[in-house]
């Protein structure tokens, strides 16, 4: 089956190390852009009014982060020790978006959205500061991420959890439940 060029998403071809051909996105191509908090109700937007009207919140899709911003949330959301991983240069490389939450200048919420270059994306890294929980701002970040991964042209977004998570993707965030394999490595 031929695909739709209407459809096609901003990549260019190249060839994989074993020479079959694959997709890599042109990043630079994706703009970014500045969202403020929206909520989907009949499928209108409306404005979402912050459970603290203090919150100057943005939402930004492939906006800027230092990478101590991201280390110390994930350190923070996933229990772990500060790292100094390069988040910019992992999600340059392997991503088609991000969103960024801010309160003000201050980095509160952030959530990848990595892909395999073609139709399916996939949220990873959902966090959002404790002190910041419970605002709706994780629901935010990830409409944000489904609405520009909307505009690319993929056609699945996929997420995996814990359990204890299921009430806020499928409920809060609109994921419905699949079959799916795991294998440990």
């Amino acid at each position: 089956m031929a695909r739709d060029p209407e459809r096609e998403l901003p990549c260019n071809p190249v060839l994989s190390a074993v020479g079959l051909p694959t997709l890599r996105a042109r990043r630079d191509a994706l703009p970014a852009r500045r969202f403020r908090p929206r909520s989907r109700r009949g499928g209108a937007l409306l404005r979402l009014r912050p459970r603290r009207p203090d919150l100057a919140l943005t939402y930004d899709w492939r906006g800027d982060f230092d990478n101590s911003e991201v280390n110390a949330l994930h350190a923070e959301a996933f229990d772990h020790p500060l790292l100094d991983d390069d988040w910019k240069r992992q999600v340059r490389e392997h991503s088609l978006g991000w969103v960024c939450a801010r309160d003000d200048n201050e980095l509160v919420g952030f959530v990848n959205v990595a892909w395999d270059g073609g139709i399916h994306a996939f949220i990873l890294d959902t966090i959002v500061t404790a002190r910041m929980g419970r605002q709706g701002i994780g629901t935010q970040l990830v409409a944000v991420a489904v609405a520009e991964t909307r505009a690319t042209g993929c056609e699945w977004l996929h997420v995996d959890f814990d359990d204890h998570l299921r009430a806020f993707y499928f409920d809060a965030c609109g994921f419905t439940p699949t079959s799916a394999g795991l294998i440990a490595l």
